[in-house]
């Protein structure tokens, strides 16, 4: 089948170069967009109507995400130790939560808020030149934090559908997407195949689901984004002028941009100069709000 390709080419909408640009997420209290730059141990911030340019906060270890919380001053990191309480006017990461301490050659990658205000966030295996599957899927609830779905070398997602009550979790080292049911306690269930990529098309990265319930996967290695059904089946093709895409928030007032995060490591700057960038387009529809956690309310 072809699948459509989207008209609009996306533009560069802040040109940071992040090394290894991560987690893009829409704050809508603070009309602001937030992403890490996971190499570069960075939180970035910018505010699309503001005066000011983007800044970046250092960090002192590898974040692979940010999550809101009920306080538009305090925010979670999934940091190289664990999950940190980070306070936006100031101050050091504290940590909340070591989900493997023994696993230190790891460290979180990806995650999200669920609807009942718990953390589902996942890891990889850090460590240079090894690719044994020690990354695993984590659900930080009230009741304790517990791993869920399959091993991999490096796992991205979780992405929450809360109108079908869907989870997706991706195995990236081999190109697995799959799809979870959400139980009545808020729990995944059993991991379900939905998807695989094909020899060239990069690997999946972050996810997000818009609001009629499709499912953008950015293809990191593979340039582009790709738009598929609740049921797997790719329907719409957004080519990126760069080739590592990692994620995709949908932001603005109105949810109706989408925000995408790119990283440079490895690139050549002179064949790749858009590489690390972070990238905006009209999608044509609005995605879905980023939910708050609220398991490190102090």
């Amino acid at each position: 089948m072809t699948v459509p390709v989207h008209p609009e080419r996306p533009r560069v909408a802040v040109p940071c170069g992040c090394v290894l640009g991560e987690g893009p997420i829409w704050d809508g209290r603070r009309g602001t967009l937030l992403w890490v730059d996971i190499d570069g141990q960075a939180l970035w911030s910018w505010r699309p109507d503001g005066p000011q340019a983007a800044t970046a906060r250092p960090l002192p270890e590898k974040a692979g995400f940010v999550v809101l919380t009920p306080d538009p001053d305090v925010v979670l990191l999934g940091l190289a130790s664990g999950v940190a309480r980070l306070r936006l006017s100031g101050g050091e990461p504290e940590l909340v939560l070591r989900p493997e301490p023994d696993e230190p050659g790891n460290r979180l990658n990806d995650g999200a808020a669920a609807p009942d205000g718990s953390l589902l966030f996942g890891s990889l295996n850090d460590r240079p030149g090894d690719g044994r599957p020690t990354g695993r899927f984590h659900h930080w609830s009230r009741t304790g934090a517990v791993r869920f779905g399959v091993e991999a070398a490096v796992t991205n997602g979780p992405c929450i559908d809360p109108v079908r009550g869907v989870l997706y979790a991706s195995n990236t080292s081999d190109g697995i997407v799959y799809r979870h049911a959400l139980r009545p306690d808020g729990s995944p269930g059993p991991a379900e195949e939905l998807l695989r990529f094909r020899p060239g098309d990069g690997h999946p990265d972050g996810m997000a689901v818009d609001q009629e319930g499709h499912l953008w996967i950015c293809h990191f290695g593979g340039g582009r984004i790709t738009r598929f059904t609740p049921d797997g089946v790719p329907v719409l093709i957004v080519p990126m002028p760069t080739g590592q895409v990692t994620k995709l928030a949908f932001g603005g007032p109105d949810l109706r941009t989408a925000y995408v995060t790119t990283a440079a490591r490895g690139r050549d700057r002179e064949t790749d100069p858009l590489a690390g960038h972070l990238f905006s387009f009209a999608p044509g529809l609005a995605g879905l709000p980023a939910l708050p956690c609220t398991m490190a309310e102090p």
